[in-house]
């Protein structure tokens, strides 16, 4: 009954060298920079994306996209009038293209079934629905710029908060 070490690794040789030639493959892909065939990525992860993941995807770049477009109008602005203050329109300009950018990765990474955007998402929508409501009051009351930022942001988190959206977005752990 007992079996020598020798006997049992001949037997094992085939398997050995096949495991040996799949090692070899996968560091070669590797640095190659090709995918693996053996990565494990979930499947939910690759597949096609629901349309409701497609709709808040077009409704943030679209914000973002007017988040461009209000720093190209405030930088045209800086050098096309003088302002009351320099450093205040320096940084209101900073400030319009880092929410530009960050809206613009909040839009790439729904794409990408991250789990991270949804609180991303959430925090732009209530600062947007905060400026909205402050659109709608007071001497300077603007209620047509009101609804053209209250609506995105009540369709984002609507979508935000859909079965297909989150099990989309929803980190999966094993």
């Amino acid at each position: 009954m007992w079996v020598s070490l020798a006997t049992l690794g001949a037997r094992n040789q085939p398997q050995l060298e096949s495991h040996i030639v799949k090692a070899k493959a996968m560091v070669f892909q590797r640095f190659n920079g090709e995918r693996m065939v053996d990565e494990l990525v979930p499947e939910e992860k690759t597949g096609r994306h629901h349309p409701y993941l497609i709709a808040l995807a077009v409704v943030i770049f679209v914000e973002s996209a007017l988040l461009f477009t209000a720093l190209a109008y405030l930088i045209f602005e800086l050098g096309a009038e003088t302002p009351q203050s320099y450093p205040s329109a320096i940084a209101l300009s900073v400030l319009t293209a880092i929410a530009a950018v960050w809206v613009a990765v909040i839009g790439i990474n729904t794409l990408r079934k991250q789990a991270w955007i949804r609180g991303a998402a959430v925090v732009w929508q209530v600062l947007q629905i905060s400026v909205a409501i402050g659109s709608f009051q007071g001497v300077f009351a603007r209620p047509d710029v009101g609804w053209l930022l209250l609506t995105p942001a009540i369709v984002v988190l609507v979508l935000l908060f859909t079965k297909p959206v989150l099990e989309a977005t929803t980190r999966r752990e094993g």
